[in-house]
């Protein structure tokens, strides 16, 4: 079923909600998506046994159609998937920081043959397209770097990939079973799915990296209060790289604006530098992964490696 067609449909679906409240409902705006919330939206799901899915997104400032989370970037433009999508999406106390960890713990561990493997498991709620698209963003990191996402067999320290609430994952290793959320309500999508692989690597977002206030302005009269801890300064090791505003870890610029539109991170000391991605990593991004872990020579081309 295509957006035109879940349109034309979405009169007769309402007023089956009415009668049939289990099969199609209407749900307030998950955390996700800051942006919609902002603009007031409301989000209709179609449910069928163990899931919804976003069937019709409706706000004051637009009427958004899709009938799957991967058709997201039909219905936004790059500017707002960037500003909607991943804020807040790190599970982690803030009183550790997995850049700086006693004896690399929070590192994943390298194989004899130098490669590091991350073990992961896939919940069994998430589509076969969707499954391909998560090791699709795995295999687009291991081509450039050293990192290989593996299938737990018995590992006790693995990544478990599941369909829940929202965008989120631990940073670096946390030992054990670590949850990394998918939620198909948005965050299955390429760049969404490197992002969050990127943090259970050990990475905090670009823009609380320690020497953040020499390249952007934080507009904290723009941030509600709750969300201020989203944008506090990290003590990290910037592996002398950089500061990348093109980087798949950036924020957009008006991610949890108080007010639509509003910008809570500014450029400096040119404003008008464009902020924030969720398309691919960036040259930058894929240094940093090879440069913590120590990957050199042991880079090889994602042919010749198998799930």
């Amino acid at each position: 079923m295509d957006c035109v067609l879940l349109f034309s449909i979405s009169a007769v679906l309402l007023c089956l909600s009415q009668a049939l409240p289990a099969t199609v409902r209407a749900a307030a705006p998950r955390v996700e998506h800051p942006s919609l919330i902002h603009s007031h939206s409301l989000t209709l799901y179609i449910c069928s046994f163990h899931r919804c899915c976003p069937l019709i997104k409706v706000s004051f400032y637009s009427a958004l159609m899709c009938s799957s989370a991967q058709q997201l970037n039909n219905c936004f433009d790059d500017s707002e998937i960037s500003d909607m999508l991943l804020e807040g999406d790190m599970a982690l106390p803030k009183t550790r920081n997995a850049m700086k960890c006693l004896n690399d713990y929070c590192k994943w561990p390298k194989s004899p043959s130098g490669q590091v493997e991350v073990p992961y498991t896939i919940a069994n709620d998430f589509y076969d397209d969707e499954k391909a698209m998560i090791e699709n963003a795995m295999k687009s990191i291991a081509a450039k770097t050293c990192i290989r996402f593996v299938l737990r067999r018995n590992q006790v320290d693995y990544i478990s990939i599941e369909n829940v609430l929202g965008c989120s994952s631990t940073v670096g290793r946390s030992g054990g079973k670590q949850q990394l959320s998918l939620s198909v309500n948005g965050c299955v999508s390429h760049g969404i799915i490197e992002h969050e692989l990127i943090h259970s690597l050990g990475f905090h977002h670009e823009h609380t990296r320690s020497d953040r206030d020499q390249y952007v302005q934080i507009n904290w009269q723009n941030i509600p209060e709750a969300s201020a801890y989203n944008f506090q300064k990290k003590d990290t090791n910037n592996l002398n790289t950089p500061y990348d505003y093109s980087s798949i870890m950036h924020y957009g610029r008006t991610a949890f604006a108080i007010q639509y539109g509003k910008e809570t991170i500014t450029p400096i000391p040119n404003p008008s530098v464009q902020i924030g991605q969720r398309t691919e990593m960036s040259n930058i991004d894929i240094q940093r992964i090879n440069k913590l872990y120590e990957c050199g020579e042991h880079i090889t081309h994602v042919q010749s490696y198998l799930f």
